[in-house]
């Protein structure tokens, strides 16, 4: 019953998150952590980063390590194949329109009005992981902060905003910077 449950949750976030994956993030979060109550927001937002350190989009990514952690390797193949089955199907569609009627301005008309929609849900799965990183699970105070995760967020995103450097490179260094911060405070 697990991986119907699996299967289904995860076919409702393929077949509503235009956009990518980061335009996922809001549903997969809902539905895992709100909704069902399979991972705690912490684990989410580790979801998120582990999604983002492995091969591959980030959805099936994380429909992945969900059904891993919820079922095993059943529950991975049920969140993933529900993941990508509405994609599959829409694409295939979507390649059969556009080779058929690619010149209408209506299905181009129709494509533009998506992107709205799609900023304001990955903005709000930003924010979300922002106020996690910076804030935890505490209350939005200014003395909650984390100054470790200020400096990392702010030092990351000057090397991939203005130094154009390479998201990875970024995420090893905020990794190893985060174990020498952790080493001296004797937290590790």
């Amino acid at each position: 019953m697990i991986y119907l449950k699996l299967f289904w949750s995860f076919l409702q976030i393929g077949a509503f998150s235009f956009g990518g994956g980061y335009a996922a993030l809001p549903l997969i979060q809902s539905v895992v952590v709100e909704g069902n109550g399979w991972l705690s927001v912490t684990e989410f937002t580790d979801l998120i980063t582990i999604s983002q350190m492995t091969p591959g989009p980030i959805a099936i990514n994380s429909a992945t390590f969900v059904g891993l952690q919820i079922a095993g390797t059943g529950g991975a193949i049920a969140a993933t194949l529900g993941n990508i089955t509405p994609s599959f199907l829409l694409v295939t569609f979507i390649a059969w329109l556009y080779t058929k009627y690619n010149s209408l301005d209506i299905l181009q008309n129709l494509l533009k009005t998506l992107r709205p929609a799609v900023v304001a849900m990955i903005s709000t799965a930003g924010l979300s992981l922002l106020i996690t990183a910076l804030w935890g699970n505490d209350a939005i105070i200014l003395s909650g902060i984390s100054l470790p995760a200020v400096i990392l967020f702010i030092l990351s995103m000057v090397l991939l905003m203005k130094y154009r450097k390479s998201p990875i490179l970024v995420m090893v260094l905020a990794g190893v910077l985060n174990v020498i911060w952790n080493l001296i405070n004797g937290q590790l």
